[in-house]
């Protein structure tokens, strides 16, 4: 050996032991085991080492933070309804069932339009025609079709319930809860939340103003459930054929209901196009809709055409010289868009004597909520498109009833759901509003459910409410009117009724009003003679040869509770002047008064 050669350095026994025993751990993992080597930190591991490691590994892992669902009108980005919004779904549908059935057949009184829907409604079912009178036109004809289809399987047809009204009020509560699922669906969908949805069908479910007009067997009720219906359909997750042709369907069913469903038009198509803009399939679908859309008014126009009533004689629509050979379409429509008759906001007008008088609650807050909506939906129309449909729906039908037409009472009934939406979704984002402390956000939830209850309880529980409790004008304290059994306003007409039937030979020339007409032609013995003041004084058959403008050639007058009002209000040129004057020259021989509503039957001397 060398003298050069440097001597290796002995390994100690120790270390030596230590990497025999790291080799033979390393031989024992399976394969695939990716962990880093003992002793040995993976990357991107930030703990500390030493004894502070031990106690790190102890702590619990953070739960991973959860991302808010996606929301988006435009993209048809829903959260889904859960457990909680299924309860509150069915609670929903629960109370309107309650609500709008319990005392449906007492209150309220019969109502002169329900009688003149339920009329035609027998003429289609017993005569295969619009009316049992000429059909001027005067409403689209698919309503009173529907009640029609609706009473011709029933076992005893019209009078299955009791009588026509009876038959087409229960209908009518069938309509609602179905048109509460619509509303509940579209205001969640409108505003992503359960809330909004609750607080809209609540009310829809309970304002007294709701409950007195869509008990009614009204054009306006069915035209609701199809508006609502078209709007469920432009609102599902996806924007299909299907859908889109759809809702463009419902929406020209509820036209052909009535008419007054235009207004709601320009919502519908921007929705739409917020709905499709950037699809592949806009184009077709942007035409499909509104050819669905006009499918049924074609229908209808055509059905005019083919009767040679589309046009006045000689094209002439002078409105003080009515077309004297024949009824016309268009020439009625130009006759209902001229009409006028001043302003609701006078002390004599609807707003004041009737609408606010049943509910000025819902009336002035989804006013206020309207006019919210409109605001936020229209500072950001990107985010908030929920609320623009939402305040245009309201503001479109708002603006046909103060634009100074001709406006009767029920006219306020398509109004009543859209204002609930907006209170529902103002209501929500009131509550849902961004908090600057941890406190308000931990509350949220609790508010979220307590604040609307409170506000519902008052609502039910305060007497100057209304909604279920009153004060009458004695000064006591009791039932609403619409949940009071021992009000029954009804049982009045049957009373009048049946006096007829005992007392009244049925050849008599009668003049009355439409809510009693099925009564006395549905059911035995028939008054086939027996006439509304209406077509008695308008329908030249009637009119000309069965009383001939003779005031003597008239028997009996059944008077309704507005009856003497409506024959002033309509005697505005004269026609009603011999009717008036077999009035005055006859004796009344029955009266029934329960409040300020009166009946009575007159024998002409």
């Amino acid at each position: 050996m060398s003298d050069n050669t440097t001597p290796s350095r002995p390994t100690p026994v120790a270390a030596t032991d230590k990497r025999a025993a790291k080799r033979a751990t390393e031989e024992k993992r399976p394969a695939g085991d990716k962990r880093p080597p003992e002793g040995k930190r993976p990357a991107g591991d930030k703990r500390p080492a030493g004894p502070n490691r031990a106690a790190e590994d102890k702590k619990p892992a953070r739960p991973p933070r959860r991302r808010r669902p996606r929301f988006s009108v435009e993209r048809g980005w829903f959260p889904p309804l859960g457990s909680k919004g299924k309860v509150a779904l069915v609670v929903s549908l629960l109370t309107g069932l309650l609500t709008h059935g319990y005392h449906l057949f007492r209150y309220p009184l019969y109502l002169t339009d329900e009688g003149i829907y339920m009329q035609r409604a027998w003429s289609v079912v017993r005569e295969t025609s619009l009316s049992p009178y000429t059909y001027d036109y005067d409403h689209a004809p698919l309503g009173w079709i529907t009640l029609a289809g609706w009473a011709f399987p029933l076992p005893k047809q019209f009078e299955t319930f009791g009588n026509a009204i009876n038959t087409g009020r229960f209908l009518m509560l069938l309509v609602h809860v179905a048109s509460v699922y619509l509303l509940f669906e579209i205001t969640r969908r409108l505003s992503g939340s359960v809330l909004a949805a609750t607080v809209a069908s609540f009310l829809f479910n309970v304002s007294p103003i709701a409950v007195y007009f869509q008990r009614q067997v009204l054009l306006d009720n069915l035209m609701i459930f199809w508006l609502l219906l078209s709007l469920f359909a432009l609102l599902r997750r996806e924007v299909t054929i299907r859908s889109v042709f759809g809702g463009g369907f419902a929406l020209g069913i509820a036209l052909i209901t009535k008419e007054n469903a235009i207004f709601f038009v320009p919502t519908f198509m921007y929705l739409l196009y917020r709905r499709v803009k950037g699809s592949a399939s806009h184009r077709f679908t942007s035409s499909l809709w509104p050819f669905a859309a006009l499918a049924p008014i074609g229908g209808y126009v055509t059905y005019a055409l083919l009767k040679n009533e589309l046009l006045p004689s000689g094209f002439d629509f002078d409105l003080n010289n009515p077309p004297a050979d024949h009824v016309s379409l268009l020439y009625t429509l130009w006759w209902q868009l001229n009409r006028n008759q001043g302003t609701l906001f006078s002390e004599t007008g609807l707003l004041q004597t009737s609408w606010l008088v049943r509910d000025k609650y819902l009336l002035i807050v989804g006013v206020c909520a309207m006019l919210i909506s409109l605001w936020l939906g229209v500072r950001d129309r990107k985010r908030n498109l929920g609320f623009l449909i939402a305040g245009t729906l309201a503001f479109g039908y708002a603006f046909y009833l103060v634009r100074g037409s001709v406006v009767l009472d029920f006219y306020v009934t398509p109004l009543i759901p859209m204002l609930a939406i907006n209170v529902g979704m103002v209501t929500d984002r009131l509550l849902t509003g961004s908090s600057g402390n941890r406190f308000l956000r931990g509350a949220h939830s609790m508010t979220r459910v307590a604040l609307p209850s409170f506000v519902a309880i008052l609502l039910l529980a305060s007497p100057a409410s209304g909604y279920l409790v009153h004060t009458n004008t004695e000064g006591r304290t009791q039932i609403a009117d619409q949940y009071q059994s021992r009000i029954n306003l009804t049982g009045m007409q049957h009373a009048q009724i049946a006096w007829v039937r005992k007392h009244v030979p049925p050849n008599s020339r009668i003049i009355m009003d439409d809510d009693l007409w099925g009564e006395l032609h549905d059911v035995r013995p028939f008054y086939p003679y027996a006439h509304s003041h209406w077509n008695a004084s308008s329908d030249p058959d009637v009119r000309d040869k069965l009383f001939k403008k003779k005031w003597q050639n008239v028997d009996y007058i059944i008077m309704s509770n507005k009856m003497r009002k409506s024959m002033a209000t309509n005697n505005a040129d004269g026609r009603e002047n011999w009717i008036l004057q077999a009035l005055r020259n006859s004796d009344r021989v029955w009266s029934e008064t329960q409040g300020n509503i009166k009946l009575e039957i007159y024998r002409v001397q």
